[in-house]
């Protein structure tokens, strides 16, 4: 196993809507980093999953809700959704980056 991830090696993954792109950064078993790139109108739809995930705006401005609460969130702010909460986004900017943390590793990005 290698300790390093280099961005030139990690493809960008388009997902089903067309405006969001995703790149599995390192990971393994307890851990993951993913970068997620939002296009104008990119959305992550309301979900859940049994995993603690934690959210860094890298780029544009994002309106987040987790359970009952919505926040608008832009570069440098951060946030938690604690496992089996539903969360979703929505990019308010031209186009936005956030980075997710993941806890465990997210074997379903994987496939």
């Amino acid at each position: 196993m290698s300790y390093f991830v280099f961005n030139e090696d990690s493809p960008i993954i388009d997902l089903p809507d067309g405006k969001t792109h995703r790149r599995i950064m390192a990971h393994n078993d307890s851990l993951m980093a993913v970068e997620v790139i939002f296009d104008k109108g990119g959305v992550g739809t309301p979900h859940t999953h049994p995993h603690t995930q934690a959210t860094y705006c890298l780029e544009g401005e994002f309106e987040f809700t987790v359970g009952d609460e919505t926040k608008t969130i832009k570069k440098g702010d951060s946030l938690i959704m604690p496992s089996g909460i539903l969360h979703g986004c929505r990019v308010l900017s031209d186009s936005g980056v956030v980075l997710d943390i993941f806890t465990p590793e997210r074997k379903d990005f994987l496939n």
